[in-house]
């Protein structure tokens, strides 16, 4: 990696001040839903701890709209985290101010301190409205760590404005360290054949991974409500499915482009999305009944393309995994790409999920935290907060 990363620069009774993405799913009674964010920030965690460093994190949560509401407060975040770490963590009432600040002045030798929510200033995610916020977070600390690859895409306050206040101590943590890695590498010059699989809603966010990915894999497996914009640019009625008019002609081009493209050829399909409604499978879908997830032939045949793979991308589910009914292509696929000897990566929170729900994320070569970041990163080739960490 051409950027300083952690282990370029001494921490040693340094304040280092590290942005992570610990914006992690909740349910309706605030409890942590899946802590995998928090978990992959540990290595760059534990090594400023072992090494002497005093440890303050920022982290945005939710989407609180610049308000300060109790119920994205990060501290469900803290006591996690501390338990994870079996190591004190403080949470502060504020990410910037007097008080943080006297709270980091009293900060020793392998303290941990996360701070309140970023997004609580509207500032953060708008820092054109006012660039004095960056510099406020700057005067927390000596050295600026980069460990939020999930939010590397963004020019926010504290993710790319930040770095102006620390010239040649910006660095990258090991979590980003490894996304760019992982992605740069296996991804710019993959051991082939390399497979996508591809699945979400709609065209509309995935437009320039799909024709990035066009240009780089030996084939591409398309799920999800994705599909289905697929099929009606070839003329395929698809009932009363989710699609995205707006793009059947992006679809189209993408079918022209060459590139082997698998559709589903049976789709689990119901009239409703709501749980407890009837399902069935069908090849072709009758008017008023909508695809719900990928039927058991594509399953299969998607698994028999895939078996002399090499390298795997996959993001996005392939069905509505959130509903037992519509799960099984989503987690079949989980645990066959799992068995693989390929290299085998996997992008974007809700595939992250589902291979979380089966117990899989350590059989899988890397797991990325940002979906949006890390399709970004394969369409651009770089990201906004990584290019402004310091160069080696």
């Amino acid at each position: 990696m051409a950027k300083l990363t952690l282990q370029d620069v001494d921490v040693s009774g340094k304040r280092v001040l590290m942005r992570v993405d610990f914006n992690v799913p909740v349910d309706s009674e605030g409890k942590i839903n899946d802590d995998t964010r928090i978990r992959l920030a540990m290595p760059s965690i534990r090594y400023v701890i072992s090494e002497g460093g005093k440890l303050i994190l920022m982290s945005h949560f939710g989407r609180p709209k610049g308000e300060r509401k109790p119920e994205f407060s990060l501290s469900p975040i803290a006591k996690r985290l501390s338990a994870i770490l079996n190591h004190p963590v403080t949470l502060a009432p504020d990410c910037i101010g007097d008080e943080v600040e006297a709270l980091v002045a009293g900060m020793k030798p392998g303290d941990v301190l996360l701070l309140e929510n970023l997004r609580f200033y509207p500032e953060e995610a708008k820092p054109k409205e006012d660039h004095a916020f960056a510099g406020k977070l700057a005067k927390l600390g000596d050295i600026y760590v980069n460990d939020a690859f999930g939010a590397a895409h963004r020019k926010h306050s504290s993710t790319y404005f930040i770095c102006d206040s620390f010239p040649g101590k910006c660095v990258a943590g090991f979590l980003v360290e490894k996304e760019i890695n992982y992605l740069s590498g296996a991804l710019s010059n993959p051991k082939r054949p390399f497979y996508a699989i591809v699945g979400g809603a709609k065209i509309s966010t995935k437009i320039g991974v799909l024709e990035a990915l066009a240009d780089k894999v030996d084939g591409m497996f398309i799920g999800g409500a994705m599909a289905y914009t697929f099929y009606l640019a070839m003329g395929i009625k698809v009932g009363a499915s989710l699609v995205d008019n707006e793009h059947i002609v992006t679809a189209k081009a993408l079918l022209d482009r060459g590139v082997k493209i698998w559709l589903p050829i049976d789709s689990v399909i119901a009239e409703s999305i709501e749980s407890g409604g009837q399902s069935k499978v069908v090849e072709k879908i009758p008017e008023g009944w909508m695809g719900l997830d990928i039927g058991p032939k594509t399953v299969k045949e998607w698994e028999s393309a895939c078996l002399d793979a090499k390298t795997i991308f996959w993001n996005g589910p392939v069905g509505v995994f959130e509903v037992e009914a519509f799960q099984h292509g989503t987690f079949e696929l989980a645990r066959f790409i799992a068995k693989l000897s390929a290299t085998t990566i996997v992008g974007g929170g809700d595939s992250t999920s589902a291979i979380n729900k089966l117990g899989l994320i350590d059989r899988f070569d890397h797991v990325s935290t940002g979906g949006g970041a890390s399709l970004e990163y394969i369409e651009q080739g770089h990201l906004p907060a990584i290019d402004k960490l310091s160069d080696k």
